[in-house]
């Protein structure tokens, strides 16, 4: 089973576990076993449509996924797959 790292916001889905095993094959298959697992986390992940959010990065093993195969990239048991939200803020004007 791959382990997921689940970043500080998101833990409130995974009662507060900073990280998870699921199984899959590929990518999509350990993110939907993620999500049928956290129900209450499939929609901070994915859109209404199914699409991976456009603010939520995923790295399998520090690699990114839109770079390797997206939710088709294989998957193996001794993979980490990250979840990193994009954050954005600051103080208005740009001085912080």
């Amino acid at each position: 089973m791959a382990k997921i790292l689940i970043p500080t916001p998101l833990r409130q889905f995974t009662a507060k576990q900073d990280s998870v095993t699921v199984p899959g094959a590929t990518v999509g298959e350990v993110l939907t076993a993620l999500t049928t697992e956290y129900p209450d986390l499939r929609k901070q992940i994915f859109t209404e449509e199914g699409k991976l959010r456009s603010f939520v990065n995923v790295y399998l093993n520090d690699e990114d996924i839109r770079y390797i195969g997206r939710d088709a990239a294989p998957a193996a048991d001794a993979d980490t797959l990250s979840l990193v939200p994009s954050i954005a803020g600051g103080m208005p004007g740009g001085t912080n």
